[in-house]
């Protein structure tokens, strides 16, 4: 069976669209775990122009990936470089993976996740990590079903003053297909 979406590297005409799932994804999956009042504050329209300039000055060797379903841009995956503070180092980290809430549990992010990962392995990178919100009990699930494991690291973010915990997860890549 043929899929309904397919992948693809991300255009700048896609900005648009991408920082609406972003906002949406936040939105959806982050209500109770993050202060209400931040997420009602979030817009498409001003973080648009955030995701623009960072497309357009992207660093070397971060990738960011569309979804599209039926010509509609439907998933967002950005990945690149493991970021241990500001250096670079030969891991590699999902940076973001978002679907719009209409299309969850559809296979996209799934779909996403792997493409991402099949291109960390062929790029070179031993291992992918990436960070979740330590109460995200679904994202943890969808990250844990797709081999990755918490590494027992954790480390606090801030919003509007109040200390939101994420842990690490980590997959090894040497040998991975798919």
């Amino acid at each position: 069976m043929d899929s309904p979406f397919h992948i693809r590297e991300m255009s700048l005409a896609d900005c648009d669209r991408v920082a609406e799932i972003r906002v949406r994804g936040w939105q959806s999956a982050y209500a109770g775990m993050i202060p209400q009042s931040y997420l009602d504050g979030l817009d498409a329209a001003d973080e648009a122009p955030r995701h623009r300039t960072r497309f357009e000055q992207a660093a070397k060797g971060v990738v960011d990936l569309v979804a599209e379903w039926n010509g509609e841009v439907v998933g967002w995956a950005c990945h690149g470089p493991y970021r241990d503070g500001e250096v670079r180092t030969e891991d590699a980290e999902l940076y973001a993976i978002y679907v719009h809430p209409d299309r969850i549990a559809h296979g996209v992010g799934g779909a996403l996740l792997r493409e991402s990962t099949l291109r960390c392995a062929a790029a070179g990178h031993p291992r992918m990590l990436l960070w979740v919100l330590k109460e995200n009990k679904s994202a943890r699930r969808f990250y844990e079903h797709a081999d990755f494991t918490p590494d027992g690291t954790e480390e606090p973010f801030d919003v509007e003053g109040v200390a939101i915990p994420e842990v690490r997860y980590v997959r090894a890549l040497g040998g991975f297909r798919g």
